[in-house]
C-alpha cells in the first residue's frame, strides 16, 4: 500500500530507495513509539518486497528491520540471523552513502543492534566486538546522527556486560553532543536515561532517580517509547535500595504493562527478576513470592533463548535457595553457567562463577 502511494505521488519508479524510503519512515515511527505488531507487519511488507527486487539495498536494509522487529518483540535467535543476513550484504564503500537516506549509516545500526542481540544468546565477546565494531566506524564515518546512534546503542551493551564506566563515558558523550548540535532531545534524552540505568545499576539510588525521572519524561514527550520498559525496571530498583516501596512496585507495574502493551517483550525476563529482587529486601518479604518472580523470570528468558536473562534470574533463585538447598541451587545454576563459551571476564559470569563457589564449599 505505502509503495503504491509513493508511486502515486510520483516518485519516480526506477528508483527502488526512494520507494522502500516510504516504508520505512512507517517502520521507524512505529519503532521509537513501539508497537511490535505493526513493526513486524511492515518488517515483513518491506522483506517480501525487497526479494522482488533486483537492487541489493533493500534485502539489506529489510533484514534490518527483520532483526530489530524480531529481536524487541523477543524472537531473539531469529532475529539475529537477519542481522546476520543484513551485514553479509553490507558494503561500506557502496552503502555508507544510504546513512543520507536512512538516517544513519545501515552498518552501524545493523552492528549496534546485533551486539545487543548477542548478548541477550549468550555471546557477550561478540556483543562488545559488534559494539565496539559499530562505535569506530561511525566515528569513521563522522555524521553526528550515526555517532549519537551508536552511542546509544554500545552503551546498552556496556552496560549489560557491566562495563559500567565505558557505558557512562559513553552516555556523557552523546548527551554533549546532543547539546552541541541544538536540543536534539530525543538523542539527549536516551543519553540521560542511560546514565540513569547505570546509576541504579551500581548503588546510586538517589541520582539514579533524578536521572531517569528527567530522561524518561523527557523521551516520552518526543512521543517515543522505546526502551521504557527496561528503564523503568532500574528506576523501580533504584526506588526499592531507598525504602520507597510503593513507588517501586508502581514502576514494575508500569514496565510490566508497558512491555505487554506494546509488545516490547525483549527485557520481561529482566523485569520480572527484579520484581523478584525487590521483592526480597521488602519490609516482612515473602520468599515464596520472590520465587513465584524468579520462576516466571527464568520461563520466559528460556522461552525466548535469552541465555543471559537465564543466568542472572538463575543467580537470584541460587542466592535464594542457598541457606536452605544448595545442592538444589547450584543444580539450577552450574547447566547454565557450562552452557557459555566466552565471556568469563564480563562481570555476570565472575559473579556466577563466584556463587558457584560458595554452594560447593
Amino acid at each position: 500500500m505505502f509503495i503504491e502511494q509513493a508511486e502515486a505521488l510520483g516518485e519516480p519508479p526506477d528508483d527502488p530507495l526512494m520507494l522502500f524510503s516510504v516504508l520505512y519512515g512507517f517502520w521507524v515511527a512505529n519503532f521509537v513509539a513501539f508497537n511490535g505488531e505493526v513493526i513486524r507487519d511492515l518488517s515483513s511488507r518491506f522483506l517480501a518486497l525487497a526479494e522482488q527486487n533486483t537492487a541489493k539495498e533493500p534485502l539489506m536494509v529489510a533484514h534490518r528491520l527483520m532483526g530489530s522487529s524480531l529481536l524487541y518483540t523477543g524472537d531473539i535467535a531469529e532475529g539475529r540471523q537477519h542481522y546476520d543476513r543484513a551485514i553479509a550484504l553490507y558494503d561500506p564503500a557502496a552503502h555508507r552513502s544510504l546513512a543520507t537516506r536512512f538516517g544513519q549509516d545501515v552498518g552501524v545500526a545493523i552492528l549496534s543492534y546485533r551486539s545487543l542481540a548477542m548478548w541477550l544468546l549468550g555471546y557477550p565477546e561478540a556483543a562488545l566486538r559488534d559494539a565496539d565494531d559499530a562505535l569506530n566506524n561511525a566515528r569513521q564515518i563522522g555524521q553526528a546522527a550515526t555517532l549519537m546512534y551508536a552511542l546509544v546503542q554500545c552503551s546498552h551493551t556496556q552496560t549489560l556486560c557491566g562495563n559500567h564506566a565505558v557505558a557512562a563515558a559513553q552516555s556523557k558523550e552523546v548527551v554533549a553532543l546532543a547539546e552541541e548540535k541544538g536540543s536534539l532531545l530525543f538523542w539527549k534524552s536516551m543519553g540521560t536515561m542511560n546514565q540513569g540505568d547505570i546509576l541504579a545499576l551500581t548503588g546510586h539510588a538517589s541520582e539514579a532517580i533524578d536521572k531517569l525521572t528527567s530522561g524518561i519524561a523527557e523521551f516520552r514527550s518526543t512521543e517515543s517509547t522505546i526502551w521504557i520498559p527496561l528503564h523503568l525496571t532500574h528506576l523501580g530498583w533504584a526506588h526499592a535500595e531507598l525504602g520507597q516501596f510503593d513507588d517501586a512496585w508502581r514502576r514494575i507495574d508500569e514496565a510490566k504493562a508497558a512491555a505487554e502493551g506494546t509488545g516490547e517483550k525483549w527485557c520481561l525476563a529482566e523485569i520480572h527478576r527484579i520484581a523478584g529482587e525487590i521483592t526480597l529486601i521488602s519490609p516482612g518479604f515473602d520468599s515464596t513470592q520472590g520465587e513465584a518472580h524468579f520462576e516466571r523470570a527464568l520461563v520466559t528468558a528460556r522461552e525466548q533463548r535469552a541465555t543471559s536473562w537465564e543466568l542472572r534470574t538463575a543467580m537470584s533463585m541460587a542466592r535464594l535457595w542457598r541457606e536452605q538447598d544448595k545442592r538444589r541451587a547450584y543444580d539450577l545454576l552450574a547447566p547454565i553457567y557450562a552452557s557459555f563459551t566466552e565471556g568469563f571476564d564480563t562481570l555476570d559470569l565472575l559473579q556466577a562463577k563466584a556463587l558457584l563457589g560458595s554452594l560447593i564449599n
